[in-house]
This record gives structure tokens, sequence and C-alpha cells, in this order.
């Protein structure tokens, strides 16, 4: 017989230590900190669409405050700082949008903005890869993003970096630079949302865990990544993230 150490949650989910799986076990999704060996392991990965007033005019669409749109990737889209991104299957037109990332320390269920900020371990940045052509058809029929926004290799994400040591301000500055050229450029005060606004919104849909990441939105200039394309993307002073589309 199998003797294995285990937890269970309150909904009966259970998790064992030495437990003997069918398959093997997928690997924990995780991410690097900056000045440290250890690494912030990738519960979920939640985004906020249209946070910037800019972006959404530029895709045709409007901002409704009282209703922020949101999307998941998987865990283990994410890639690291300086790994090469596979251009995905099933699309011809590859869109970058550069994005604050925020990381969770710690968890919660229908939380006020206030509350919300004491849920937030780091931050970094990152792209939300968008196979613009799959997500142009989904929306014209009204279907789910999922395939325009949650394929693999869609979340680059840097090393963050604690909220401690993280200075983040409305005049903080949101970057991108493709091929050595300025592509995205604003400052965190554009966003329509908030950070806090963004954690007690999802908290309301989600219980939201320790190990969870958002990415809060992108500013103008979104346009195609080709293959050979460098990227660097930077939050002023807190994280910056390169890689190459291959």
């Amino acid at each position: 017989m199998l003797r294995c150490d285990h937890t269970t949650s309150s909904t009966g989910f259970v998790t064992l230590v030495g437990m003997k799986t069918i398959i093997p076990s997928p690997a924990t999704a995780s991410l690097p900190i900056v000045g440290s060996d250890q690494r912030f392991p990738v519960r979920r990965i939640f985004c906020i669409g249209r946070n910037y007033a800019d972006h959404a005019k530029e895709m045709g669409s409007s901002v409704d405050k009282a209703a922020p749109i949101f999307f998941c990737k998987p865990a283990d889209a994410v890639v690291s700082d300086g790994a090469d991104v596979p251009y995905p299957q099933a699309t011809s037109d590859l869109h970058h949008e550069v994005e604050m990332v925020v990381a969770l320390g710690n968890g919660g269920r229908d939380l006020t903005p206030d509350q919300s900020l004491a849920l937030i371990w780091g931050y970094g940045v990152g792209l939300d890869l968008t196979r613009r052509d799959l997500q142009a058809q989904a929306k014209a029929k009204g279907n789910p993003w999922d395939t325009g926004k949650a394929f693999d290799h869609s979340a680059p994400v840097s090393a963050l970096r604690t909220a401690a040591d993280a200075h983040v301000r409305a005049q903080t500055t949101l970057q991108l630079h493709v091929n050595g050229a300025r592509r995205q450029h604003t400052t965190l005060g554009e966003m329509v949302h908030s950070v806090p606004e963004i954690i007690a919104a999802l908290s309301a849909l989600f219980e939201l865990k320790a190990g969870d990441l958002i990415f809060t939105g992108t500013p103008a200039g979104v346009a195609a990544l080709q293959r050979g394309d460098q990227f660097h993307a930077e939050l002023q002073g807190v994280a910056e993230l390169t890689g190459r589309i291959v």
C-alpha cells in the first residue's frame, strides 16, 4: 500500500506528497526573482482588456469603467526573460502587447481596493502575445478569446521584483522596443482601472491565491511580430524583459 502525506482543501482537492501518478506530473511554472536564487511559482494568469483608452480606441472599441473585461492564460504559457519565443501555430498575425505584471503573495475574495493592496507580492513586465487574426474571428462571432490569447508561450514575463523594492507610481513608464525601435510607451497613470481596482474586481469573480499573476493592460501601439524580431520591454526602474521570436 502506498502511504503519503496529504493536505485537503475546503473543496475536497487533495495534494499528495510522494503520490504515484498514472502519467508524469506537469512541472510547476515559475519565474525568477531579482536578487534571489528562489523562484516564484505561478498558479494562474489573469489579464484585463481595454485598460488603456488609447489602445481601446485603436482596436475600435470603447472603455466601460463599470464593466472591466477579464480573460486568462494558462500558467505554463510563461516564458522567462532572455528565452526564445516560438512563433505560434495557426496564425499569420502575432501581436505584442506590453503590460505591467502584478504577482500576488496572498489571496482572498470579495475584496475592496484598500484590502487588495496587501495581496501584492511584487511586479514585473510582460508581453500579452496575441494571435490577432484568431481573436478577431472570435470577436466577430461573439465567441471567447481563448484561441487568440491562451496559447503556448503567450506570456513572456521578466524576473519579478518584490513590492518592497519596486517603486511603482502613476509617473512610472511602461514601454516596448522591437529591433531597437520604440513601439509602445505610456505611464501607469493612464490606466483606466488602477491595480487595487483590478484586484478587487477579480476577487469578486474568482478566489485569488498566492502565485497568481495579473497582466494589467496594454497601451496603444500594438503591432505584428515576425520571426527574428528582438524585443525589449521595460517597466521603468522595476523590470526588464528581452527575447526573440523564432
